[in-house]
């Protein structure tokens, strides 16, 4: 089955993969699981969202108790990090426990190669039955599903469009995370029974540009938000930070982000406003154009009290299309319990990476720095993690392929390139990697962030800029978690910095980044 969907102007050229060769995986103890059943997994991944906003992860912005009552029954993982801190290469990255350079898909809005070996077909090989519901963003429909249900690119969030395993587009009236989350509990209602499944289920949220449902519109209103400590960041020190087109100030437009003015009428980019109902085009217009438009127009700002404006515009539609999210979250897990499936069904929730709420005087992600390096995890599985779990090493997306095979007893393809960490979640001692490597590609566009590789461990971040100017930096993340004293090149580092380019070097030959190995060993770098 061949299934391929060019979205606008995408065009790949797809190659024949390797063939799978398969090691023993590890297999939680069966005193753990009296009920020696293999589970069931529903794999909730958001877009966009950041732990910053997640009161599990301490956030003070909202609450998230759906999100939080995962963490507290299962795991919380406190340094997952990402290979790519971008929407569609990191959704390449878990289908394939493979870096970019290895899935091929390191840019956003191109096309995932459909014949290259995915893990839901293993799954598949152990009799699991298989679905994705809601936004892939692959630009094509991979192997691996027996159900497919998925947004066309980002989709839209009201009466948007989708895709099912047969090409057929269908539009679907109503909010996107609601529909998503109706159709999900659909699917598990007509499953087959006598197979254990995996469900994707995919969200929109909580992308650009946050427009949130109805009955959230306002929900945030009577909140400031205090301004980040970094939000007038003056990037000494560092190039790539100077150099980029992502600050809430410059970069954010008022009538598209913020919806000051929007034109309801218009059909350019996602054409949620022109997919409206006329209940739902009333609610948006008497919000943002007679309060929101209003309030614009009469304070008249400029300077630093406009962008602060922005930001508190800008955190209020954020979380409020994060409301939504949480509220669908509890659905699903309400469905689980109604129907008995809480019992042998691990539930994960995750982002494709984190996103900057104002940090840096930022929005968008990118940057090998933690607030966008870092993704929300926590899992729940009964009986085999314990609840509270706290997770602290160093893990990476390219293992999430590898733990989902482990968590089923399915055996992992020797290509993946990612570990199992469910010896971290179960409390058993493994020999477990003390650093993560890291690649982003997408330069020039969309927002001028320049490509760069590098290493974080559990006290340093190194990075290799290229592309438009060449240079390394360095954060001591124990000491500045908010990366800002780059110390590449200061007295007292030599030695770390010799260290880290060494450990760098063996994850870059590790992983096959041969790019990456070319810009290394030049000598004149």
């Amino acid at each position: 089955m061949n299934k391929k969907i060019v979205f606008g102007s995408l065009l790949g050229v797809v190659v024949t993969a390797a063939l799978l060769v398969t090691i023993p995986a590890y297999r939680p103890k069966p005193a753990v699981n009296p009920a020696a059943e293999r589970p069931n997994i529903i794999f909730i991944i958001t877009d966009d969202h950041t732990s910053q906003a997640i009161s599990a992860y301490g956030s003070k912005l909202m609450k998230t108790p759906n999100i939080d009552r995962i963490a507290s029954e299962g795991a919380i993982l406190y340094n997952n990090v990402v290979t790519n801190s971008i929407c569609g290469p990191s959704r390449a990255t878990l289908l394939t426990g493979k870096f970019s350079h290895m899935n091929g898909y390191k840019f956003n809005e191109r096309q995932f190669d459909v014949n290259q070996a995915v893990f839901p077909e293993e799954l598949q090989k152990n009799g699991y039955q298989t679905a994705w519901i809601g936004k892939m963003h692959l630009g094509s429909l991979p192997h691996g599903f027996d159900y497919l249900n998925v947004l066309p690119g980002h989709g839209s969030y009201y009466n948007s469009d989708f895709i099912d395993s047969n090409n057929k587009t269908t539009r679907r009236p109503g909010y996107v995370t609601n529909v998503v989350t109706q159709l999900s509990t659909d699917w598990l209602s007509q499953r087959d029974t006598s197979k254990p499944f995996f469900l994707v289920v995919g969200h929109k949220a909580t992308h650009r540009e946050w427009l949130p449902d109805l009955p959230d519109l306002g929900s945030f209103d009577d909140v400031t938000f205090p301004l980040p400590p970094t939000f007038y960041d003056d990037y000494k020190g560092r190039v790539a930070a100077q150099k980029q087109d992502m600050t809430i100030d410059k970069t954010m437009i008022l009538s598209n982000d913020l919806k000051v003015h929007a034109d309801y009428e218009s059909k350019a980019g996602q054409g949620s406003y022109s997919r409206f109902t006329p209940e739902q085009k009333a609610a948006f217009y008497d919000y943002y154009e007679n309060k929101v438009s209003k309030e614009f127009d009469r304070k008249k700002l400029s300077g630093k009290a406009l962008a602060e404006w922005k930001y508190q515009r800008y955190m209020k539609d954020y979380l409020a299309t994060a409301r939504s999210l949480d509220r669908n979250i509890g659905t699903l897990l309400a469905y689980l319990d109604k129907t008995g499936l809480a019992k042998n069904t691990v539930v994960i929730y995750t982002s494709d990476q984190g996103f900057y709420l104002g940090e840096h005087g930022w929005f968008d992600k990118r940057f090998i720095y933690e607030e966008s390096l870092k993704t929300p995890f926590v899992i729940r599985y009964p009986g085999v993690i314990k609840p509270g779990t706290k997770v602290e090493s160093l893990v990476s997306n390219i293992d999430w392929a590898p733990t989902v095979l482990n968590l089923t007893g399915t055996a992992i393809p020797k290509e993946i390139q990612g570990k199992s960490f469910l010896p971290l979640l179960t409390g058993q001692k493994t020999p477990w990697r003390q650093q993560a490597y890291y690649h982003y590609y997408e330069y020039p566009q969309p927002h001028h962030v320049a490509p760069h590789f590098g290493l974080r461990t559990s006290q340093y971040t190194l990075a290799r800029f290229y592309g438009p100017d060449d240079f390394w930096e360095l954060y001591d993340i124990r000491k500045d978690p908010q990366n800002l004293n780059n110390l590449y090149g200061k007295k007292g580092y030599e030695k770390v910095t010799v260290d880290l380019k060494q450990q760098l070097k063996e994850q870059i030959v590790q992983y096959k980044d041969e790019e990456a190995l070319k810009l290394v060993q030049d000598k004149a770098q």
